[in-house]
Order: C-alpha cells, then sequence, then structure tokens
C-alpha cells in the first residue's frame, strides 16, 4: 500500500500520473468504491492526462448515475489514450455490477462523431464499440458502422466496425437480445 490515510482519496488519485505509483494507486481507489467517487470525478479534471485516463477506468467500474454525464464528456478530452478510456467505459456492460449503460440519447452522438472523424484509430475503434450497441435499433448506427467497415483508412477500424453490422459476428449473437 501506498501508506496513505483512509481520507486521502485526493492523493490517490493524484498518483495516479505517477507511474511509479498509479497501479497501487488505482487499486486502492478501486478498493474504496464509492467512498472515493467525488475525488476520481474531480480527477477527470486533473491537467495531467494520465489521471484523467486512470480515473476514466475506475469510473469503468465504479460509475453510477452522478458520474454518467462526466464521462460522456471526457469523450471529447484532447488526450486520445483519455477518450479512448471514455469510450470503453461507455461501451463495456462487464464490468458496471447494478448500474445501466448509458442510452443512445446520451452517448450516440459523440460516438458517431469520434467514429467518423477521430484523428486515432484507436478511438475510432472504441467508439465503433460503443456504436455497435445501437445498430439493430438506430439507423444512424448501422450506417456509421456500415461506413466504417467500407471506407476507414485504418484496417483494424474496418474489421471491428465489421463485427457490428449485418453478417458480423456482435451483430448476429446480438440480433435477439433487442434494444438497451
Amino acid at each position: 500500500m501506498l501508506g496513505f490515510a483512509s481520507t486521502d482519496n485526493e492523493a490517490l488519485v493524484c498518483c495516479l500520473g505517477d507511474p511509479q505509483r498509479a497501479v497501487a494507486a488505482y487499486h486502492a481507489l478501486l478498493r474504496r468504491g464509492q467512498a472515493a467517487l467525488s475525488a476520481i470525478r474531480a480527477g477527470l479534471r486533473h491537467e495531467n492526462a494520465a489521471v484523467r485516463e486512470g480515473c476514466c477506468r475506475l469510473l469503468d467500474h465504479l460509475v453510477d448515475t452522478e458520474s454518467m454525464d462526466e464521462l460522456v464528456a471526457m469523450a471529447d478530452d484532447p488526450d486520445a489514450r483519455v477518450r479512448i478510456s471514455a469510450f470503453h467505459a461507455l461501451a463495456c456492460d462487464r464490468c458496471k455490477g447494478d448500474t445501466c449503460a448509458p442510452g443512445a440519447g446520451r452517448v450516440l452522438e459523440p460516438a458517431l462523431r469520434h467514429l467518423a472523424s477521430d484523428p486515432d484509430p484507436h478511438v475510432r475503434s472504441m467508439a465503433a464499440e460503443l456504436v455497435g450497441k445501437f445498430a439493430h435499433f438506430d439507423a444512424r448506427a448501422l450506417a456509421a458502422l456500415e461506413s466504417s467497415h467500407a471506407q476507414d483508412p485504418s484496417p483494424a477500424v474496418r474489421k471491428k466496425a465489421g463485427w457490428y453490422t449485418p453478417g458480423g459476428p456482435i451483430y448476429e449473437r446480438t440480433a435477439q437480445l433487442g434494444p438497451k
């Protein structure tokens, strides 16, 4: 452990930016759970991109309804690593526990925008995962995925977008699940 008192959530959040202490700080904050949420939310505005990224990764596991809009806003962070973590946290249902994933009204517009035009292919790839959640019931989502599958400059993004279009493995597997 890092030797922090139980009230030092803010100090632990700052440690997310220190490569020597980031892993221990991340696990300590994760163990603290809801008690650390206000410090984690504040960390989304930290000047250090590694801190913002770590806070997005923590919110992947600890997100609550109060944090969702702040996490959506991180999709427009200037640092690609932060955008990747934000999109992962918004798309991933595995880590959420009892918290419902955000609906299309909250996340589809930023995901569509980044899928179409983000300069980083990893961000576009993560945006494809989020857009893919809506492919069965939103024509814009399906059209964007088909466009990316056909035209994205990155072969990895084209491949991932194809997973979420008709005939793709994820699209076919989730066809019977319906809207989320």
